[in-house]
């Protein structure tokens, strides 16, 4: 974790409870600061207090903000960011680390995004949005191969459907625009070209103006060893990503970053918070796939071990619109995560089965860490209660040597219908 910081102690609202928010936390308590969630999980209930308010009620959050006198909101989801919590809590007074719900459009409509980056000049896959049903199928029947259908708005991870075939693409439109299996999320779709290459996750602080780039990472969404299954909401991540040269960074920064924060600030959106850059990488290229207002989960797990310098410092100067005095730098090594999932996700997980090893073992080694997400007290341990229970990461010299420490503590932690995959980081250890 990064080294504690002699700044002033602040009281921190953290929002969300996921692996990504007890990250986010393990390390603002690391450097001293106080913890307030909502709702928190198992692993946060033991660095602050845990409340019953939910992520989604902005005036709820608002009073608790309130009540609680916090310095500072760290918002984890990109719901609430959707619906305008940092708008509500800045006309409070209140700092709260995010885009306003203006700018939180980038994730929160694809169709948005996609525009975005058409006139600003940011390189994207080809694509088509459609409002009518009939229209979208015609547009796939008529360009004869397989492409993404993308539902407009937000959809938990189950709104992107890359189909192997016409046929495929015809039934995702069907389900998303006339079934609407996702609600009204699914009422606009964006059809895209599939494109080839390696992904990449890169995450970048932002003030308005400025930037902070964090190293680039490299999520595992497939649910079974090789690339196979369903997807998932990510079964493990690593960083640095190899595939995402410094070459390849400046390119990013240069045609993607700069102009998308110039068009937001034109568009009269200013972003603040973090930009998650999904991109496609071929040949030494990028393309972006999507953007997100939020840190990625599980990825923000390998973030935070790698960045060399101060979260609170980050976050807060984010908040402020003012990252001019942030230093902050990139740890040597390599970190690497596993998720350790509940029996049946990504379908219907199990929940309620008894945690073993998480108390009872021995200390994890240095730079090893277990974050919670599906977790929840019972007694002196823990059940699941979610389908992603667990993210261990370990940090070292070597991606293999955290590789090894990472799945060594994963060996020692049981529940009832427990999996995980084996082979995270196979791309870069190949």
């Amino acid at each position: 974790m990064p080294a504690c910081y002699p700044a002033r102690m602040s009281l921190v609202l953290v929002v969300g409870g996921g692996s990504r928010e007890h990250a986010l936390a393990s390390a603002l308590a690391s450097e001293g600061h106080d913890l307030v969630f909502a709702p928190g999980n198992g692993g946060t209930a033991i660095l602050g207090k845990n409340t019953n308010v939910a992520m989604g009620n902005v005036p709820a959050l608002v009073d608790l903000a309130k009540h609680e006198k916090v310095d500072l909101v760290v918002v984890g989801p990109e719901l609430p960011l959707t619906l305008g919590l940092v708008d509500a809590l800045e006309a409070q007074g209140i700092s709260a680390f995010g885009p306003s719900k203006a700018a939180a459009r980038l994730e929160g409509s694809k169709a948005f995004m996609k525009e975005l980056c058409k006139k600003y000049g940011v390189p994207t896959a080809a694509f088509a949005v459609f409002e009518d049903a009939e229209k979208a199928k015609a547009y796939v029947r008529v360009a004869g191969r397989p492409l993404a259908v993308k539902a407009d708005g937000l959809c938990a991870g189950k709104g992107v459907v890359v189909a192997s075939s016409v046929d495929g693409a015809v039934r995702a439109i069907d389900r998303m625009m006339v079934a609407r299996d996702l609600g009204d999320a699914g009422g606009k779709v964006v059809v895209e070209e599939i494109l080839p290459g390696e992904e990449a996750s890169f995450h970048v602080i932002v003030d308005g103006a400025r930037s902070v780039a964090l190293v680039a990472a490299q999520d595992h969404k497939r649910v079974f060893d090789g690339d196979k299954g369903p997807n998932t909401g990510g079964m493990g991540a690593y960083a640095p990503a190899p595939v995402f040269t410094k070459e390849i960074e400046a390119e990013v920064m240069r045609t993607v970053v700069e102009p998308t924060l110039r068009g937001m600030r034109e568009e009269g959106a200013p972003f603040r918070g973090v930009l998650f850059v999904g991109l496609m990488i071929q040949q030494g290229k990028a393309t972006v796939l999507e953007f997100n207002v939020r840190f990625g989960d599980p990825e923000t797990t390998v973030l935070v071990p790698m960045l060399d310098g101060s979260w609170f410092e980050l976050l807060d100067g984010a908040a402020r619109g003012d990252l001019s005095k942030v230093r902050a730098g990139v740890q040597s090594g390599a970190a690497l995560a596993v998720v350790m999932a509940a029996e049946h996700y990504p379908a219907k997980p199990a929940t309620g089965d008894a945690i073993s090893g998480l108390l009872a073992s021995p200390t994890p080694p240095k730079d090893t860490f277990v974050f919670h997400a599906g977790t929840m007290r019972e007694g002196d341990g823990f059940v699941t209660s979610g389908g992603r229970v667990l993210t261990v990461c370990s940090r070292a010299g070597t991606l293999r040597a955290a590789r090894d420490a990472a799945y060594e503590e994963v060996a020692r932690i049981k529940w009832r219908g427990e999996h995980h995959r084996g082979d995270i980081g196979h791309r870069a250890l190949m």
